[in-house]
């Protein structure tokens, strides 16, 4: 464009400064002025020593902010270098960050804004949406962001209990990011491996290092909400306080059916004017829906259009005047969520209204979320959660119906009922003429509920096999094509499926954002944690977000063309269940297949097809011998074998150990790929041998045992079965964690320490040590009552756990018992004063509870702190401190 850079200044930029809440006040600079005076001025030509700024920006008499300012037809990004050597060469900035003497720098062309923070060294810059006000630079500078992120960095987020490896290296990528200054990002994490408990800790540590003060939490749904409610209000800190019990939790206006009837309902709703005036002092986290915000920001008629459950209440709907500045961060939750090109620009309008730093949550990214918050720094997906044992995976089946492929063709003289769409009035016709209905138009303009029955009956099929051979009817979700009014399809499918499983209006539901559901998302709580409903109809509701484990069939009778969808939905079933001992889910594909060979090549889930007949295990061997998509085929068999791993009894185990290690089918599943990598023709000689394959289709099954006792009179109460991990008897689960020690105690460091090395012992080592167990779903309380069930002591501290495991000699001391001993051999070999020795007392004390003991726990934990800290217990025992902690450490992994 030919506009010149003075038309630019005056007729945008200027503009858009003025246009700030609160304004600027532009001024041009003049020799002597009193810079202590300018609270909210842009000081036009202002000199450095490097050139004139084009403006400076100076809040309450400090020069907070630079803009270099080009005209309209100039790409901003490149021109930040002025704005930087400007920076160099100021004389009155308001501090000095590796050279920089003014933090904040903008470079615009009136329409695009680029932003860099210097006070952060490798800052990255970003593209921002609009220039900043004087509270926005204000509040910014007011936060010292290097400080937070040494904070950060000296915390590891190994001390949040339950977090899980791939958190722990998410929450790490993160603020890796953070440290850099990088404003928007991306975070790719399958469904099903918590995501709302890995931003819950990734809050707390945010505002526990003073990175940010407030966050706001969006997500799409109430459902969602109010699960992100519960979810703070159950997280436990590492200080061992509930997260509400160290900051403030706000969410939107919830009503009373939001929570389930046995939950407490006490959401904090967030006063008014924390939103639109902010306080230094205020402090706090805020849950509200994507909805909500765009409501607050533009209005009843400029934000999402508001139907079903997730409709904003009216008496909420004013429209506030919200300052840029008022969170520090956005986290956006489910943000693949696809939108139509209005809603998208409302959601990008939320999102952009505010300075925040971004971070995107999804499972699957679509191109409008990567091109808001970029690709993702962190990925986890669906086969890398299956290995580690995290999630389930699935089988698929194919059924064929001749209506959903080919359509409904309607013969001269057949009756109909004709449907008024408004009111639901039907009157029989005639039809006079041959009438074809395609596919597409199925349950849209035409249904043919004898097609709907006879596949409820084909799936009824698979249901009742299941529930014979468990005891339990697998939960079912049956994803139906609509809920519209007078001709849903969800209604059909409901009324059809109760005839069918004959077992009352409970056992089927239908759970869809339609005003004829009530209470949907109590129905929703209702379906993940009781008996019935047993099965659920929904069209979208369920498709992201809703965490039921217990899930194990999931039926596609609805066309889905969108990948993000497809995975979404798919997702619903990845969640482990280990108290129905649920290994795999299935899909039902009532498409005859097409749905997941569309989307085989675009999925993130590795697919094996839907066959009528499944692919056997032989036939899945020789492809890998014949070298059919070998790859993909190893994969396929390293699945099957996980499954066989998990469902065997031990006399399996006995009948594999002829061709296998120990039995171990797990372990020959994991390294198979190495295997036929390392010696192809000697591992295809096992798998080609006509008696182990006879034994992978025939291996002896864990077997339920069933007595009838008529004359025992009965008193019933309920509680959880207990469970061993993936094990169904104690002794499995024992000589499954022996089996994990032996093979990896040259792999886990901790193991090592604790086995050979113990003068190694230390708190970074029994945390590896816990990780490590968790990994692989060994946890202390289980194998405690493990060795309950055997006829040990329950009593036994994770190092006897560990020492015992490796070698059965080895006796089970409680932690009591284990620092008594260390410290009867100390007293032995360590000369001390009466204070050392009441010192040493406290240190028992300490190791009664956590086995290991560091410097920093002398100022960390209250036992210690509150006498004096590492200060005064290094004046104790002087330079032999550190001698002493090793020496304790070592006596106590003996």
């Amino acid at each position: 464009m030919a506009e010149s850079e003075w038309k630019t200044r005056k007729e945008r930029i200027d503009v858009r400064l003025r246009q700030a809440v609160p304004s600027w006040e532009i001024i041009s600079y003049r020799e002597g002025m009193d810079l202590d005076s300018l609270t909210h001025h842009a000081v036009a030509e202002f000199p450095t020593a490097n050139g004139p700024a084009d403006y400076a920006l100076f809040v309450d008499g400090r020069w907070l902010g630079i803009i270099e300012a080009k005209k309209v037809g100039t790409g901003p990004q490149n021109v930040l270098e002025q704005a930087r050597r400007y920076s160099r060469g100021a004389a009155h900035g308001a501090g000095d960050w590796h050279g920089f003497k003014v933090p904040f720098l903008y470079a615009t062309n009136g329409e695009v804004v680029w932003h860099v923070d210097e006070r952060l060294p490798d800052a990255l810059s970003s593209q921002v949406s609009q220039l900043p006000g004087p509270a926005e630079l204000a509040a910014r500078f007011a936060n010292d962001p290097a400080a937070a992120i040494a904070r950060l960095q000296a915390t590891p987020p190994g001390q949040i209990t339950r977090l899980r490896d791939y958190q722990d290296r998410c929450i790490r990528a993160v603020e890796g990011r953070l440290a850099v200054n990088q404003r928007e990002m991306l975070v790719a994490m399958a469904p099903g491996t918590g995501k709302t408990f890995l931003t819950v800790a990734q809050i707390h540590r945010l505002l526990e290092a003073k990175f940010a003060r407030r966050v706001l939490f969006l997500v799409d749904r109430k459902a969602l909400a109010a699960q992100a409610v519960r979810e703070f209000n159950a997280f436990t800190t590492p200080s061992g306080f509930k997260f509400t019990q160290e900051f403030e939790v706000f969410s939107q206006r919830f009503q009373r059916e939001d929570f389930g009837d046995d939950e407490p309902f006490d959401p904090k709703v967030l006063p008014q004017e924390y939103l639109t005036a902010p306080l230094p002092v205020h402090t706090y986290v805020y849950v509200c829906t994507i909805q909500r915000m765009a409501r607050y920001l533009f209005g009843a008629q400029g934000g999402f259009a508001q139907t079903g459950d997730d409709a904003e209440r009216d008496d909420e709907a004013d429209r506030l005047n919200i300052p840029r500045h008022v969170f520090d961060v956005i986290i956006a939750d489910e943000c693949h969520r696809g939108y139509s090109a209005d809603e998208l620009g409302v959601w990008r309008a939320t999102l952009d209204h505010f300075s925040a730093t971004k971070i995107g949550l999804t499972a699957t990214p679509a191109a409008h979320t990567v091109a808001h918050f970029g690709h993702p720094v962190f990925r986890y997906g669906i086969e890398e959660a299956v290995r580690d044992g995290y999630l389930c995976d699935w089988d698929a089946v194919a059924i064929r119906s001749e209506v959903r492929l080919n359509g409904v063709f309607l013969r001269e003289g057949e009756t109909v009922a004709s449907v008024d769409t408004d009111t639901g009035a039907q009157q029989l016709d005639l039809i006079e003429d041959e009438r074809a209905f395609a596919a597409p138009e199925v349950e849209r303009s035409v249904t043919a509920p004898q097609s709907n029955q006879r596949i409820l009956e084909e799936i009824a099929r698979y249901a009742l096999a299941r529930e014979q051979e468990t005891g339990v009817f697998p939960k079912t979700l049956i994803f139906a094509a609509n809920d519209l009014p007078h001709t849903s399809h969800a209604d059909q499918l409901v009324h059809l499926a109760r005839r069918l499983f004959n077992r009352g209006d409970d056992f089927v539901q239908k759970i869809t954002g339609s005003p004829s559901v009530d209470r949907p998302l109590q129905r929703i709580r209702e379906f993940r944690n009781r008996p019935k409903p047993a099965v659920v109809v929904t069209v979208d509701l369920l498709s992201t977000g809703v965490d039921i484990p217990a899930l194990e069939f999931i039926v596609f009778l609805r066309p889905v063309k969108s990948r993000i969808l497809w995975e979404q939905m798919l997702g619903r079933g990845t969640r482990r269940c280990d108290a129905i001992g649920k290994e795999k889910f299935t899909v039902f594909d009532c498409f005859d297949g097409t749905l997941i060979a569309y989307f085989k090549g675009a999925s993130n889930f590795t697919i094996e097809p839907p066959r009528s007949t499944p692919v056997t295990l032989p036939q899945v061997i020789a492809n890998i011998w014949d070298n059919v998509d070998r790859r993909y085929w190893t994969g396929v068999l390293v699945k099957r074998l996980h499954r066989i791993a998990k469902s065997m009894n031990g006399e399996a185990r006995g009948e594999f150990a002829r061709w296998l290690p120990e039995g171990d089918v797990a372990r020959f599943a994991r390294d198979l790929p190495a295997a036929l990598e390392r010696d192809f023709s000697g591992t295809m000689r096992l798998l080609r041998n006509p008696e182990f394959q006879k034994l992978l289709e025939n291996y002896p099954r864990a077997r339920r045992t069933f007595v009838v006792a008529p004359g025992v009179e009965d008193q019933v109460s309920s509680q959880e079965i207990e469970r061993y991990g993936p094990f169904d008897k104690a002794e499995d689960y024992l000589t499954a964690f022996s089996r994990f020690v032996r093979e990896n105690a040259g792999k886990v460091q901790a193991l090592g320490v604790l086995l050979r090395a113990p003068a190694g012992w230390s708190p970074a080592a029994l945390q590896q040590l816990r990780d490590a167990m968790q990994r692989h779903q060994f946890d202390e309380v289980k194998l405690r009552k493990a060795h309950r069930k055997v006829g040990h002591r329950d009593a036994a501290d994770v190092i006897s756990l560990v020492k015992h495991a490796a070698a059965e000699e080895s006796p089970l001391l409680s932690a009591e018992e284990r620092v008594a001993a260390a410290f009867a051999r100390l007293e032995q070999k360590l000369t001390l004063t009466t204070e050392q020795r009441d010192w040493m007392q406290l240190i028992r004390e300490h190791l009664v509870t956590n086995l290991s003991l560091d410097e920093e726990d002398f100022d960390t934990i209250p036992l210690f702190a509150n006498r004096g800290g590492a200060a005064r217990a290094r004046k104790v025992f002087g330079k032999d401190l550190g001698k002493v902690i090793r020496r304790v450490n070592e006596e106590v992994a003996a």
